[in-house]
């Protein structure tokens, strides 16, 4: 048999386990999971000595488009992920201008048609002005859920109050993704400091109640209208012990960053590039989040990528933005900590590919497995390289985790059988396209 390419002698980690094989490609689906040594390819990749994972998924990035393109747009945003090995993106709504109705969703699907290089689904955000619409615009093509902004925004997109939640809960069926800091308390707190304070106090701040307040709130509507919600960047050891609960209504979102840098000495080495939200905490809700990992608590990880300029960034906390970049640097440090023995590779892809498909109703992709979309992504396990601000494709330019070591890095990135990246080289065009997600 004839295949458009076959990727052959990698380890597959497969739905039930790893194990070496020859994967077929035709029509962008896998089309077998044992060619046999009489078939042929348009295109033979020699995988030996690496593992073929299916495509890894970042669930939260926000590429800022449309919006300043100096910043960030669809164009290097994507190219930054397939660089990193990711081959599909979910990219938030809080543009300029915001992703909140069906005119706004068409514009970004015409901008992801002409320059996304991987996949992608689309939030669209929730206003108080769009709540009786959000019920068919969480149908449109391409759209993953519904963003609310509980706390943490600016305009429109902010809904901090339990009667406004509620609305969207009753508005529509799919799961809503919610940034769930409580503002009130937020504002209540923002008096207690002053610009120019060390930049560790901003995990000070926004501290554990903080999240834990605004965790609590949202459940409890969940449960009162049976609508199932994700609880984006889960940050504290108070909220995952507590969210075991209520596993039936509520799926969990940990940030990598949150499983990789502890304060306040990440503050005092970083500064305001350290700066994000929900903050990064200290070693007690690190240790937490790790734990919540291994015992099954956490859904999903992701980045939060969230690019803003040099000169942004350096402005005295906290009139500096909170945010980072991340969607190119979250895949080698996962593998990091994969070859660290935090968690298995199995686990991994649980985490960033099989669990995305099943909390945002994703088809055709998150596996290995006949039929599925043939986005793959190759990782050597024992390559040892340096992350560096220069090799950040964003314009942006830099990475908080400029100069670390990893063990572990993506070689190849193939979306719905294209071949993307190939040793940290770009070599397609933009093929990227909305994905398909459950009614």
């Amino acid at each position: 048999m004839h295949y458009d390419l076959i990727i052959k002698g990698g380890t597959c980690v497969f739905p039930w386990g790893e194990a070496q094989a020859d994967l077929g490609v035709t029509d962008g689906r896998i089309a077998s999971l044992a060619v046999g040594t009489g078939d042929s390819a348009t295109q033979v990749i020699d995988a030996k000595g690496l593992h073929v994972l299916p495509g890894m998924i970042d669930s939260h990035v926000h590429l800022r488009d449309p919006g300043n393109a100096a910043i960030e747009s669809i164009a290097t945003g994507t190219r930054a992920a397939a660089l990193g090995g990711i081959t599909m993106v979910f990219d938030m709504p809080n543009t300029s201008p915001s992703i909140t109705s069906a005119e706004t969703i068409a514009d970004k699907r015409r901008t992801v048609a002409e320059n996304a290089l991987i996949d992608m689904g689309l939030y669209v955000g929730a206003t108080r002005a769009n709540t009786p619409e959000l019920a068919a615009l969480e149908q449109e093509e391409g759209i993953c859920a519904i963003k609310v902004f509980a706390g943490s925004s600016t305009g429109d997109l902010m809904i901090e109050d339990d009667e406004g939640i509620e609305a969207v809960l009753r508005s529509g069926h799919r799961r809503v993704a919610f940034h769930s800091e409580d503002e009130y308390r937020l504002q209540a707190r923002k008096p207690l400091f002053e610009t120019g304070m060390p930049h560790v106090n901003h995990m000070i701040w926004r501290d554990e109640e903080c999240a834990f307040l605004g965790t609590r709130r949202i459940t409890a509507l969940a449960r009162k209208t049976g609508r199932p919600v994700h609880i984006l960047h889960t940050s504290t050891a108070e909220e995952l012990e507590w969210l075991a609960a209520h596993r039936s209504h509520v799926s969990v979102e940990v940030l990598v960053n949150h499983l990789t840098q502890v304060g306040p000495e990440c503050y005092e080495t970083l500064g305001a590039y350290a700066v994000m939200n929900p903050p990064i905490r200290d070693r007690r809700h690190y240790d937490a989040c790790w734990e919540a990992v291994r015992d099954g608590r956490v859904d999903v990880i992701s980045s939060d990528h969230a690019p803003h300029p040099r000169e942004a960034k350096e402005k005295p906390w906290p009139q500096c933005p909170a945010g980072l970049t991340g969607v190119q640097t979250i895949l080698p440090l996962m593998l990091d900590h994969v070859n660290a023995g935090r968690l298995s590779l199995s686990r991994l892809v649980d985490l960033m590919a099989a669990g995305p498909a099943r909390i945002y109703g994703l088809l055709t992709k998150g596996r290995l497995a006949v039929g599925f979309d043939a986005d793959f992504t190759l990782v050597d396990l024992k390559a040892r390289r340096e992350i560096r601000n220069d090799w950040i494709a964003s314009p942006v330019g830099w990475t908080p985790f400029d100069g670390k070591q990893v063990t572990g890095w993506p070689m190849a990135t193939i979306v719905r059988g294209h071949v993307v990246m190939r040793d940290d080289a770009i070599v397609s065009a933009p093929i990227g396209r909305l994905a398909r997600f459950a009614p």
